[in-house]
């Protein structure tokens, strides 16, 4: 005996709520797009340019202590963030630095030099933190973590960043062109764009800082998504051939409702760990957790309310499901 999360027997009309979907979701891109132009994504040190440090102390840290006495460095914009430590007792925090610039000299150098002389000046700073956090928490703390990026190295980054999501959503576009028709191909790249465009939105409103991690949520994003996506669609073309006089929106919620416990399931499981990881994750991956939790739940609903109804407006040829009929002379 066992409890089934979702019965088998399910009969939702998910096409005759595909409207109402359509207008949520063309609210959210409209958003989405406008907080991306007004606020714009809150760069993190990967892609602004920087220092990252993380501190471990036994003893309670003050965040005001500590801030205090970077800010005597003059080194431009510092942040000071506590983060919850689980896997220990001891007390952490990050502190984040700007990026610093080597002081401009005759305007002879070279570009590669003017590089170097900043990427200089990065290191320089990282020490002096360190320098200045031991002289006021003691030599007994930890260094965790140090990062240290230059304007040369976030720059390349912010490109690659952008041309490995732009490269994964089209292959996933020539991978479905091939497995299944163009309407089929259509419908799952507009959703995969659609799950990508909101998250970025959500990022720009809620200012959550956006790094390399985040790249990476977004790949895994596009892909589950697109996996949830086959999922339906192949569940839909085996319908086709299956049922050849039924209508195509009925045909489409049968499909949804038969691939919809497995849908339901693989999203419960995936989130169970995900919200593990955002809750005893602590701050560094905070940012990537909820982005992978918002991904499931975008893309779930993508692939039942954009991909799937999308083949309802492009129409799907069938002509390949029927059975040839001998014409007698």
């Amino acid at each position: 005996m066992y409890l089934k999360l979702i019965p088998d027997n399910t009969n939702v009309q998910f096409t005759k709520l595909r409207f109402g979907a359509m207008a949520l979701s063309a609210v959210l891109i409209v958003g989405s797009i406008i907080a991306l132009f007004t606020h714009g994504l809150n760069f993190g040190i990967d892609f602004r340019g920087g220092v990252t440090i993380e501190v471990a102390d036994s003893e309670p840290i003050d965040t005001g202590a500590v801030q205090g006495a970077i800010a005597n460095l003059n080194l431009g914009d510092v942040k000071v963030q506590e983060i919850q430590d689980f896997a220990g007792t001891d007390e952490a925090v990050i502190v984040f630095i700007e990026q610093q610039e080597a002081p401009a000299a005759d305007g002879s150098e070279t570009a590669e030099s003017v590089a170097d002389a900043n990427e200089d000046a990065q290191q320089q700073a990282a020490a002096l933190v360190q320098d200045a956090l031991r002289t006021l928490l003691g030599d007994d703390i930890e260094f965790r973590k140090i990062d240290v990026v230059g304007p040369t190295v976030s720059g390349e980054l912010v490109q690659k960043g952008a041309i490995a999501v732009v490269l994964a959503i089209g292959m996933m576009l020539i991978y479905i062109w091939f497995r299944f028709e163009w309407q089929f191909s259509v419908g799952a790249i507009t959703a995969l764009v659609h799950d990508v465009i909101i998250t970025l939105g959500l990022f720009a409103v809620t200012s959550l800082e956006f790094n390399l991690a985040i790249i990476a949520a977004l790949l895994t994003i596009v892909g589950y998504s697109m996996n949830d996506t086959v999922v339906v669609y192949d569940r839909v073309r085996e319908n086709l051939r299956k049922y050849k006089k039924k209508q195509l929106s009925e045909l489409l919620d049968l499909s949804i409702n038969e691939t919809l416990s497995r849908t339901i399931m693989t999203s419960v499981t995936t989130l169970l760990a995900l919200i593990a990881l955002a809750i005893f994750g602590g701050v560094v991956l905070r940012g990537f957790t909820l982005a992978m939790i918002w991904g499931v739940v975008i893309g779930t609903y993508s692939s039942i309310f954009v991909a799937s109804p999308f083949l309802l407006a492009t129409g799907v040829k069938r002509d390949w499901s029927k059975q040839s009929v001998a014409v007698t002379p």
